[in-house]
């Protein structure tokens, strides 16, 4: 069962009990200060153990005293001139305690990332694979691939409905296809209103990996994002995850912080690192 997307007044929440949380996406400046006790009442009802925000700088002050605290900041995420905030508030607190063999996983992780960033150059293949734009009659072997690598998903990307819908509204996929078999994807998650861009759903089948494919298609988006005038390009990867964080180190993104026991993905909740570079 996957988690629900839904409007709160003026805002755009995710919320269920796979993540276990409340997710706010986008924050209408109508609903401020007010949608803070709106996400309680609501974590409330449904016992959610956290409540995750994106806002900008100028809810952050209002958000602490509700008790939310940063995760992670990327400068210049709105329009390329306020600061956007990650925030947390946890409603149950063994859900910020990340365990040892996991904290010293996402160090090494972060260790690797410093080796290999702006390492463009490390790519092994020498010809570029050809990759193309994916479209509603692309959906529902989309899915298969994602269901095939994912166990468990934040989005219901095994969905075919929701791709085609998420191809109709602010969704770009593209894919690298083996002998017209699709082997890899991605998607570029665009706000135009806010000049930025979640890079997101990479999945790669087994036999199509050690290629640079993820590479191939994070570096071809970065370049239909700044044909659409975006400015900044984010991530929010698997933080114990040592394949896409080097990726995207690879492509020179920055470290904009860790959000603690976010999200539910490949069969259990998992720590996220945010990552962030300028267009």
């Amino acid at each position: 069962m996957f988690d629900t997307v839904e409007s709160l007044n003026h805002s755009l929440i995710q919320h269920g009990s796979l993540n276990d949380r409340i997710y706010l996406m986008s924050l209408g400046k109508e609903d401020f200060p007010q949608i803070f006790s709106l996400l309680d009442d609501l974590a409330e009802k449904n016992n959610y153990t956290k409540i995750f925000a994106k806002v900008p700088r100028w809810a952050v002050k209002k958000a602490k005293k509700e008790g939310f605290e940063v995760e992670a900041k990327i400068p210049r995420f709105f329009n390329n001139e306020i600061d956007g905030f990650f925030l947390g508030k946890f409603l149950d607190y063994s859900r910020k305690n990340i365990n040892k063999t996991n904290l010293e996983r996402i160090a090494k992780v972060h260790q690797s990332m410093q080796k290999y960033r702006n390492a463009i150059n490390s790519k092994v293949e020498t010809k570029e694979p050809v990759i193309e734009q994916l479209f509603s009659n692309n959906a529902n072997t989309l899915a298969k691939l994602y269901e095939s690598v994912f166990e468990t998903y934040p989005f219901p990307i095994f969905d075919v409905g929701y791709l085609k819908r998420m191809m109709h509204e602010n969704v770009l996929y593209y894919g690298i296809f083996e002998d017209r078999k699709l082997i890899a994807a991605s998607a570029a998650e665009l706000d135009s209103v806010h000049s930025n861009v979640e890079m997101t759903d990479f999945a790669t089948l087994p036999e199509g990996r050690g290629k640079n494919y993820a590479l191939s298609l994070l570096l071809h988006m970065e370049k239909e994002m700044k044909n659409e005038k975006i400015r900044t390009a984010f991530t929010i990867a698997r933080a114990v995850s040592f394949g896409m964080n080097i990726t995207f180190a690879k492509a020179g993104y920055s470290n904009a912080g860790l959000l603690k026991n976010n999200t539910a993905i490949s069969g259990s909740l998992e720590s996220m690192n945010v990552l962030f570079k300028k267009l």
